[in-house]
């Protein structure tokens, strides 16, 4: 690691010591610890679009919000003091290059660059990035590369076959690219999905259009809560903003655990306890068993927040509805189910889903030979086995993406602190040929069954039944793994360069 103090992007640098690739809530937190936390680390951070936020700044469809409190969502550096605690994409987006300002993040960042193909030298123990950028394709080297770029294709959003779409007259749209200057107002809207996505859109596009209907295959579980957390904003009053920051990202984190873990254990119970809101707020109105009550249990799947009942009372106002039911065929003035009912449409939203990518849909090789992820293992749900000095940060699919990515952060911050003090040059995880051989496999992202993940669960690096080998979407196991376990574990393994055993130095101190 080089020596010398932070460097900025500005010039025609293009050797950093690390280089973390997304300028979205994980790649601006992971900036912020460097900063921190290895104050003589030089970074940059290489962003493919024109703007920070990544999620936040590229979903513009009407509500677009979190599906979790800002208070475990936000930085555990940086307090969430805005009212609402179920933030709107616009506040969370101020958020983050608030953040970036505040920290001098910025500064680091170089815009319209992407990530195509990454190469991992070992006589140099540099990663080779090979980058698109406005002015041309360019090369950058770091010798530890930090994937912060997300999980989902930037290019394009999951979109199934309809028989019949070429034909439909009126405006057919994927929230991932939502049209600036679309007027729904007055209109007939369906929209086709039962996520997040479309819980947000239409009570949203309800407010004007004239009537919204979300068209679901089979329902999904939803619990409802209210925006504004009245006891964290007592809190933040009546003591020191960090104190109550944290007392209660405390408590929202163990409300998290507490209710995922009751969907593992007693089932039955948390899902009495959904259907029973829901059959308060709408069973006068509408069948809920057909409508709300899915064929699988709690957390097999995502569940979908109703922020202040915004939902049921869109369906309770009339202008908004949902039906169950199969799509046979799409014509031109909407959707023709298989029950033989259909739905007349001015506008039609596929609110279908997303493209899973693996790191950023980068290639990869190690001295030049392609990386197989499917065949490796994951080590702690955030290195690759065989794959030297790249790290992913991937949050929970159960609870706030931002708690995990700080605990990534902060062992990242570990590792480059203890490859300086001890000259180190190379980490890489190494799981013993008979242990591979012995254990038993199970997918990256286990008792999980959502289609968005089960689509392309087969290329991601497999977990096996012991530490440090798994990937346990825990906060409470990963908590430990990240801060409390020692760094020489057995299994990551620390190594020199070939050049430094030879000349006893590193192509970066050379550089700094």
């Amino acid at each position: 690691m080089g020596s010398a103090a932070f460097e900025t992007p500005n010039d025609n640098s293009t050797t950093f010591d690390v280089i973390i690739i997304g300028a979205g809530l994980s790649g601006i937190g992971s900036g912020v610890r460097l900063q921190r936390d290895c104050p003589n680390t030089r970074y940059a951070i290489l962003e493919r679009r024109e703007a920070m936020g990544g999620t936040w700044d590229l979903f513009r469809y009407p509500g677009i919000r979190s599906d979790s409190d800002m208070h475990t969502l936000g930085y555990d550096f940086k307090p969430w003091s805005a009212e609402k605690a179920i933030a709107d994409g616009p506040s969370i987006r101020e958020y983050v290059n608030a953040t970036a300002d505040e920290y001098g993040v910025r500064e680091h960042i170089r815009f319209q660059h992407r990530l195509t193909a990454a190469n991992w030298e070992s006589g140099s123990s540099q990663w080779v990035l090979t980058v698109a950028t406005a002015g041309g394709e360019r090369q950058y080297r770091c010798n530890v590369l930090l994937m912060c770029a997300g999980y989902y294709s930037y290019d394009s959003g999951y979109q199934p076959e309809f028989k019949g779409k070429d034909s439909f007259s009126g405006t057919w749209i994927h929230p991932q690219f939502w049209p600036r200057d679309l007027d729904y107002a007055g209109k007939k809207v369906v929209v086709i999905g039962s996520g997040a996505t479309a819980m947000t859109l239409v009570p949203n596009m309800a407010q004007v259009a004239a009537k919204v209907t979300m068209l679901q295959r089979s329902p999904t579980y939803v619990i409802s809560r209210p925006s504004v957390d009245a006891s964290a904003n007592w809190l933040r009053r009546n003591l020191p903003e960090k104190v109550a920051y944290g007392i209660t990202r405390w408590r929202n984190t163990l409300w998290q655990q507490f209710f995922y873990g009751l969907s593992r254990v007693a089932p039955s119970v948390l899902r009495a306890m959904l259907l029973k809101k829901v059959n308060q707020e709408l069973g006068d109105i509408l069948d809920v068993k057909k409508h709300f009550t899915p064929h699988y249990n709690p957390w097999d799947q995502r569940l979908c927040l109703v922020p202040d009942d915004d939902l049921f009372e869109a369906l309770k106002s009339k202008r908004a509805d949902v039906v169950t039911d199969q799509i046979d065929h799409i014509d031109a003035e909407g959707v023709v189910l298989q029950s033989g009912a259909r739905l007349d449409a001015d506008i039609i939203v596929s609110a279908t889903g997303l493209n899973l990518v693996i790191l950023g849909d980068a290639e990869f090789t190690v001295d030049d030979h392609a990386v197989d992820f499917s065949g490796e293992w994951t080590y702690k749900g955030m290195m690759c086995s065989n794959i030297p000095n790249m790290v992913q940060t991937f949050g929970y699919i159960n609870a706030s993406w931002t708690l995990r990515a700080d605990l990534i952060a902060h062992w990242v911050t570990r590792v480059i602190n203890h490859m300086q003090d001890k000259g180190y040059t190379q980490f890489t995880p190494r799981i013993p040929e008979q242990l591979a051989q012995t254990m038993p496999k199970r997918p990256w992202i286990d008792d999980f069954s959502a289609g968005y993940m089960q689509r392309v669960m087969h290329l991601f690096p497999k977990q096996g039944d012991q530490q440090p080998w798994i990937n346990p979407q825990n906060f409470r196991k990963d908590r430990r793994m990240f801060r409390d376990e020692p760094l020489e574990d057995g299994a990551l393994i620390f190594e020199y360069s070939a050049e430094r055993r030879d000349t006893g130095t590193s192509s970066l101190q050379k550089a700094s």
